[in-house]
């Protein structure tokens, strides 16, 4: 897990040094220099800078606190990426209060899953039988998640009322937005993330203030805490009634470097293939967009 969140300091903090090339063609200097740290300090305090603004929000989205001392919205395309993959994960990066040790359990049995179909063997966990069951469990929760994510985002997109959030007269969601193109929604996506990931933090440049996100928000964290506590403690259950089994030479470990790797690209995968399409609309599309030097629409 600290390679995850390695990783994603790595990624965002020279984000950020780097800023946004776009300002240069405005004939602005981004270059650091005595008493001036430069980067995209956008959003950010200055005894903080670049680095220890990223660094916090790498750790406040990978352990789901929702603390924040920047503002999500402006930061680069990149930046934000990490902050809303950190969410995608399942809060399994270190844990978040209150729901890592069971979110780490999921992905786990996922990964004891795919490692027993390898080797042709019925997988086992912490010496009980992983079967059927147990796998509808951690399917149900992972389905809940995304779907909470994806389809109100969708709808955020997609659905057409008023920018009050009431029926009539009918007009798009995406009116309660600040930005337009990608960043927009994106703005919708971390919204719906932090909600169903019950992290709190925001991207600041939608208004969440109506009707609508109040109710579909409140959906989202919803669903985001009870289908994922409610399948855990059913295999809980069930494992509890199981009796444990010995150890034998074709017993997978559980405690090595190799499991330590397969948990890993586990997290990884699902969640990349999970919401890829949706990383690529939002974020990936608007760092292609800022490194060509165009405008958002």
């Amino acid at each position: 897990m600290f390679l995850l969140l390695a990783a994603g300091a790595v990624i965002a903090g020279p984000s950020e040094q780097n800023g946004n090339p776009m300002l240069a063609h405005l004939g602005l200097d981004r270059s650091a220099r005595s008493g001036n740290p430069g980067g995209n300090l956008e959003g950010k305090e200055v005894r903080f800078g670049n680095a220890g603004s990223a660094l916090f929000s790498v750790v406040s989205t990978a352990t789901s606190s929702g603390a924040v001392n920047s503002m999500h919205d402006s930061y680069t395309p990149l930046g934000g990426l990490v902050q809303m993959f950190n969410m995608k994960t399942g809060e399994v990066i270190f844990g978040g209060p209150g729901s890592g040790l069971y979110g780490m359990l999921l992905v786990a049995l996922v990964a004891v899953f795919i490692g027993g179909l390898m080797v042709g063997r019925t997988p086992e966990y912490l010496g009980k039988k992983i079967q059927a069951q147990e796998i509808k469990m951690v399917v149900l929760a992972m389905i809940a998640c995304s779907a909470s994510i994806l389809l109100l985002t969708a709808c955020g997109t997609l659905v057409h009322l008023h920018p009050s959030g009431y029926w009539n007269p009918p007009g798009p969601l995406t009116a309660n937005l600040n930005n337009g193109g990608p960043h927009g929604f994106s703005e919708i996506l971390y919204a719906y993330s932090s909600a169903t990931a019950n992290n709190g933090s925001s991207f600041a440049g939608l208004n969440t203030n109506t009707p609508w996100y109040n109710l579909t928000l409140g959906l989202a964290m919803l669903i985001g805490r009870f289908l994922v506590i409610v399948p855990a403690l059913a295999i809980a259950g069930s494992l509890a009634a199981k009796k444990r089994l010995s150890v034998t030479g074709g017993t997978m470990p559980t405690n090595g470097l190799l499991f330590s790797f397969l948990l890993l690209g586990t997290i990884i995968i699902v969640a990349a293939l999970t919401f890829l399409p949706a990383f690529s609309v939002g974020p990936v599309v608007e760092q292609f967009l800022m490194n060509a030097g165009k405008a958002f629409p």
